[in-house]
């Protein structure tokens, strides 16, 4: 039986590694993809191939299809996880931060499925991308972060559908709280500037940016064990919630007026009306 191949962005730790370990587990030739090469020595003791690539890159992306290509010669799951999480008040987002927050997690999954969609399609694969509960309940200080994910839901929704005649998969994902490192790289990450507006809000900004990180978030090995379960499943959702109040953030939007959604979060971030 040949052996199926995974090609996972995102690989240095969290969801990605995670995700890289499970799939070693049940068989597959995994491909781990991260920036730093030397953060994927644990994936590589366990048998992972490892490759260097930014997914803004457009050579580095290339010449991962290629080698994958050469090498593998067949790809059945894409995993676009690479992520990054640009927080912050939307005044206090210049131009240079919208561009970065949607070339990772907008542009670059669209450019990973086209540098690899031939294999996809020879082998029937499934392409996985990872968004956010965020992308779909919008909430103060995250506004830049959170409509990159709910454009990459529209992307999956779209690819789901133009990719149904050639037998292409794909799954959405929308967590909810992870523990990864994804907090401490978002408040790396806060865009605020020295005159802000909510420099009184300075507190909330952060956390907001460490949301996703409290003693009850579901850890990235059972998200990745729970997601493995859709992808080995023959009778597979178009989109999944998985993880820590990702089910409650998703009914707060559905059935709730946007007027009381909106006076919760106001109350929750200290953004009471003047």
């Amino acid at each position: 039986m040949t052996q199926p191949v995974a090609l996972i962005t995102g690989c240095s730790s969290g969801i990605g590694q995670a995700l890289a370990f499970a799939c070693l587990d049940e068989g597959y030739q995994v491909w781990a993809t991260a920036r730093n090469p030397a953060s994927l020595e644990p994936l590589i003791a366990r048998g992972a191939i490892a490759v260097m690539l930014d997914v803004n890159d457009a050579a580095q992306i290339a010449a991962c299809a290629e080698r994958l290509r050469q090498e593998a010669g067949r790809l059945d799951l894409l995993v676009n996880n690479a992520g990054y999480g640009a927080m912050g008040p939307m005044l206090d987002a210049d131009r240079e931060t919208l561009l970065k927050q949607f070339d990772t997690n907008v542009f670059a999954p669209v450019q990973m499925v086209r540098a690899t969609v031939e294999l996809l399609r020879a082998s029937k694969g499934l392409i996985v991308n990872i968004g956010s509960v965020s992308g779909v309940t919008t909430t103060p200080f995250s506004g830049v972060y959170c409509a990159s994910k709910a454009a990459l839901h529209a992307i999956s929704d779209a690819l789901r559908l133009e990719l149904t005649p050639f037998s292409i998969g794909v799954l959405t994902v929308k967590p909810g709280a992870i523990a990864s490192d994804f907090g401490n790289n978002a408040s790396a990450a806060i865009t605020l500037a020295p005159d802000s507006w909510y420099k009184p809000w300075e507190q909330a900004v952060q956390a907001r940016a460490k949301a996703s990180q409290k003693a009850s978030s579901t850890t990235a090995a059972e998200f990745a064990k729970e997601l493995m379960t859709y992808i080995k499943s023959p009778l597979r959702p178009e989109e999944v919630l998985i993880g820590t109040g990702s089910r409650n953030m998703v009914r707060l939007k559905r059935w709730l007026p946007t007027s009381i959604l909106d006076a919760r979060l106001l109350k929750r971030f200290g953004l009471s009306k003047p």
